[in-house]
């Protein structure tokens, strides 16, 4: 079915057995530079799956480098741990790889002891706001060897290639940047120059593993920065790569940075792919995409189409190890979704928390969070077809209880329908494919338009029952939010009414400016219509930005707050902002709604009362438990746990975690 993903590849001469990798992500399951029975799992999971390569990484090669990453090969002492993990890899049947990090200006000091970061030039980073020093010939020189040591170690440790990691803003690109590298030696000012430290790294390594042993460099495509590297420029440095001894080039988009989304669902599935094709076309050996590849199908026709030779397949497959099996024995539909949301992983990573996934409770929990078979089945009755009554189901089912669902609605998924409905957020869709999949691979009977109440429960009488109602919207206090004219961010975003000219929304947490961001973006140019008149030059590009952001409705948004979206992650709060500017969605802060009796919206803003009139009002005040079969169910003396909002809302990770652990523990 997916010829070309599952043929063979050779890099160097290491034969690979297919065109998946896994690349490296940072995991933080320890801080003391030593890998641990968490790292061991994952990989092995990751390994178990069918992936051809898995990446150990990133991996620090010395401690003023090392910045976020808690792994290194410094020393000799790590290697024997580093053995465990690549002989537990290879007994998988994939080939273990490990990349090679230095963060230069990206290191923040508080990590390395407060000591000053080192870089090509003492340059002002935006991203870690720090000045780092600028390297001296010495500088340079024990860095290189670092590398190139680090490398012979990899090596001994087990590990079949090694990758050098030359993206993302890291030091190597900014060697290769004008923005971060002001040298006036050998190692800056001319391309030639400014390229000669990545260069030599490659040559100093290959000289210490050998002729035979692979050398993969990640590079960026495109820097996405103004005024740093650009795509015209890559292909040139992966040629410098290939001469100097390089076997494969892993490229991905651009610095931490950047103002282009590198990972978030904002980002086209494959968005990326074409940076690949554009280094590919430059160079002879494999070339690696990267970034939300997210279907085999995706995959496939990259590597049909020649954009790439492999694929990268990283949240992907955390979200689900087995990605590569399920596509390789013809059952893709079954594969786990990514929903690039990034709440479990780089949110996480951002906060000092280890990875985890919203969608794969075991994520980082291999060894613990095993589903054991029962011995004693039990009848299992599960209230509720929203994710956390899905997951629990599904869960109940794989330890062998005989389970069936019950769901009011018309459909399964819940608040799905809802939180799905804005253009930038419908990956979230892909659980609803995933569970109705899931229902009948399980065989898990379902009663749709079945509300669930004591009688109904009186009759199946089950051994035990899941009560997974979710919430309702909540209706604040304020005079006239009970009116027949008042919408609720529910009913805006499920049914997609028609609203008016001016619209308000009451509410800026994350499902009110989700809300906002629905109601800018009707009527706006669709991705065709724009592909159409950018083909045919019909519009100037500030009209077709224009349309493109401008919809038929202006947009308001009230908060009570200081700052609205509080409660939205850190690694995609900056892109929701952002859009919302594009978009025109006008947000008021500190402003405490007081009324909005027939339209007319009153509220206080720093001791001073206003008001505005709007044609459509919107409720986005939150949500409360649905809880009423609890209250009634003890007196039947029926065993019963509950999971998802009708414990307490929260977000897609409580819920379909909750739905797990409901069912685990009957």
């Amino acid at each position: 079915m997916y010829t070309n993903l599952f043929s063979p590849i050779k890099i160097n001469r290491l034969d690979i057995k297919n065109r998946i990798a896994y690349p490296s992500l940072g995991l933080l399951y320890s801080y003391d530079t030593k890998l641990n029975d968490k790292y061991y799992n994952f990989y092995t999971e990751i390994a178990k799956g069918g992936a051809g390569i898995v990446t150990i990484g990133p991996v620090g090669i010395d401690f003023i480098g090392s910045g976020f990453v808690p792994l290194s090969l410094a020393k000799d002492e790590a290697i024997d741990s580093f053995i465990k993990a690549t002989d537990m890899i290879k007994a998988q049947g994939a080939s273990p790889w490990i990349q090679l990090f230095h963060g230069g200006a990206y290191t923040y000091p508080f990590l390395i002891n407060n000591e000053t970061p080192i870089a090509p030039s003492a340059v002002f980073s935006k991203y870690t706001k720090t000045t780092p020093k600028e390297m001296t010939l010495d500088d340079i020189r024990i860095v290189k060897e670092a590398f190139a040591t680090a490398a012979e170690r990899a090596k001994k440790s087990g590990f079949e290639g090694v990758e050098i990691i030359g993206s993302a803003g890291y030091l190597i690109t900014q060697f290769l940047s004008p923005l971060t590298n002001i040298r006036t030696d050998d190692y800056g000012g001319s391309f030639e120059n400014r390229t000669r430290f990545g260069r030599q790294i490659i040559e100093m390594i290959r000289e210490k593993v050998g002729p035979d042993f692979p050398i993969g460099v990640r590079m960026a495509g495109n820097d996405f920065v103004p005024g740093s590297t650009t795509d015209d420029e890559t292909p040139e440095i992966a040629v410098i790569y290939e001469k100097a001894g390089a076997n494969i080039i892993n490229v991905t988009g651009g610095w931490h940075e950047s103002k282009i989304p590198q990972l978030p669902m904002e980002l086209p599935r494959s968005g990326f792919s074409w940076l690949a094709m554009n280094i590919k076309k430059a160079v002879s050996i494999p070339v690696m995409a990267s970034n939300r590849i997210t279907t085999p199908d995706q995959a496939e026709q990259i590597l049909r189409d020649g954009q790439a030779d492999m694929v990268n397949l990283g949240r992907v497959l955390i979200a689900d190890p087995f990605w590569p099996q399920k596509a390789k024995n013809g059952t893709p539909e079954e594969i786990r979704p990514c929903v690039a949301c990034s709440q479990g992983c780089t949110d996480e990573i951002f906060s000092g928390r280890p990875v985890s996934c919203i969608g794969n409770v075991r994520a980082g929990f291999e060894g613990e969070r095993r589903i054991e078979k029962c011995i004693h089945p039990k009848t299992v009755m599960v209230a509720g077809a929203g994710v956390a009554g899905l997951e629990a189901a599904v869960t109940a089912k794989k330890a062998g209880h005989r389970v069936e669902i019950y769901e009011k609605a018309d459909d399964i998924g819940g608040q799905i329908w809802v939180a799905g409905a804005p253009p930038h957020k419908r990956e979230l869709m892909e659980y609803v494919r995933y569970y109705r999949t899931m229902l009948k691979k399980h065989e898990i009977p379902i009663h749709l338009n079945t509300t669930v109440d004591l009688d109904l429960i009186k009759k199946i009488n089950p051994d035990h029952l899941i009560i997974a109602q979710g919430a309702k919207p909540l209706v604040p206090p304020i005079k006239g939010a009970d009116d027949l004219g008042v919408l609720s961010s529910w009913d805006v975003l499920k049914n997609s009414p028609f609203l008016g000219k001016n619209v308000a929304v009451i509410g800026g947490g994350a499902v009110g400016l989700e809300t906002a961001l629905f109601v800018a973006h009707k009527g706006t140019l669709s991705p065709e219509m724009l592909h159409f008149l950018v083909t045919y030059d019909a519009l100037e590009l500030e009209r077709l930005k224009h349309y493109m952001f401008t919809g038929s409705s202006n947009v308001t948004v009230f908060e009570m707050l200081p700052k609205a979206g509080q409660d939205v992650g850190k690694s995609t709060k900056w892109i929701l902002m952002n859009n919302l500017k594009r978009y025109g969605v006008h947000i008021k802060t500190n402003a405490k709604v007081l009324s909005i009796k027939d339209g007319l919206v009153e509220f206080e803003t720093e001791g001073n009362k206003e008001t505005a009139l709007f044609d459509t009002v919107i409720l986005a005040s939150g949500s409360v438990p649905v809880q009423e079969i609890e209250k009634q169910i003890e007196p039947l003396g029926i065993s019963f746990s509950t999971a998802g909002d009708c414990v307490k809302p929260g977000k897609l990770n409580d819920a379909i975690h909750g739905g797990f652990f409901a069912a685990k523990d009957i």
